[in-house]
């Protein structure tokens, strides 16, 4: 079956426009243009729209996308099982907040009150099913069941006080890390100073530090394109690897 622009828009839930824009950068090409001008698309192009459609639920970014999908390595069953297994992370996550949720209206409706502790428990557990879906295989394999447990427990059984300052760290990292790169010198003073804040980050859920385990996460977020993607969408293009860099000259010094 072949599809217009507007059938497919139709089709998808997405707007025409959206189509077209997929087609100007390259991301999703026509089969066709026909006589008459019309876009026309085929059961090929509609599965690479579905495949596109679940990457931006995942909050991929567009370009991220168009290397993994046109990648000669890019497996439609195994990316589908991928999207499964983060989709049923997600709505565990739902049910997690939902929970929450519930316990602020009872603990509201009894006049009682809930520790600061409770008021957060469910986001901590959202994020910590979030990272199990999307890295768990990976850092277990890396650093060890007990290592892994350690941590989110330690994340666990963090103060509302603690949980912010550490957000706070990371938007601080994030500015610092956009600083030094404008200066251009991943071996520099305010790239060092990146790479420290990087450190103060993780001990807010590492249950010990060193140097090695340090430059063994940074070279993952060069070689795996969820950690490259992750620093991209909130710093710049290049940031996964200038982040990488300064870790690797901090932990030599």
């Amino acid at each position: 079956m072949t599809y217009t622009v507007q059938k497919l828009a139709s089709l998808a839930g997405v707007s025409k426009r959206t189509l077209r824009y997929y087609d100007q950068i390259g991301l999703l090409k026509p089969a066709e243009i026909n006589a008459s001008g019309y876009r026309i698309y085929t059961e090929k192009e509609v599965d690479l729209l579905q495949q596109i459609l679940f990457y931006r639920e995942l909050k991929v970014d567009l370009s991220t996308i168009q290397s993994i999908i046109y990648s000669p390595e890019f497996d439609r069953k195994q990316a589908l099982e991928e999207h499964r297994k983060q989709l049923l992370a997600k709505q565990q996550q739902i049910i997690l907040l939902l929970g929450n949720v519930e316990k602020s209206i009872q603990m509201i409706e009894r006049n009682e009150h809930m520790s600061d502790q409770e008021k957060f428990s469910g986001f901590k557990e959202e994020k910590l099913a979030e990272n199990e879906a999307m890295y768990g295989e990976e850092i277990r394999e890396a650093y060890g069941e007990g290592v892994i447990d350690a941590a989110n427990q330690k994340y666990r059984d963090m103060t509302a006080v603690q949980y912010e300052e550490m957000q706070k760290i990371e938007q601080q990292l994030f500015l610092k890390i956009k600083e030094a790169m404008q200066i251009g010198d991943s071996a520099g003073t305010e790239a060092l100073q990146a790479a420290k804040l990087h450190q103060k980050w993780l001990a807010f859920t590492w249950p010990s530090y060193s140097k090695e385990a340090h430059a063994g996460l940074a070279e993952t977020y060069v070689q795996d394109e969820r950690f490259t993607a992750y620093y991209e969408n909130h710093i710049q293009k290049g940031a996964a690897q200038f982040l990488r860099d300064s870790i690797h000259y901090y932990t030599k010094s």
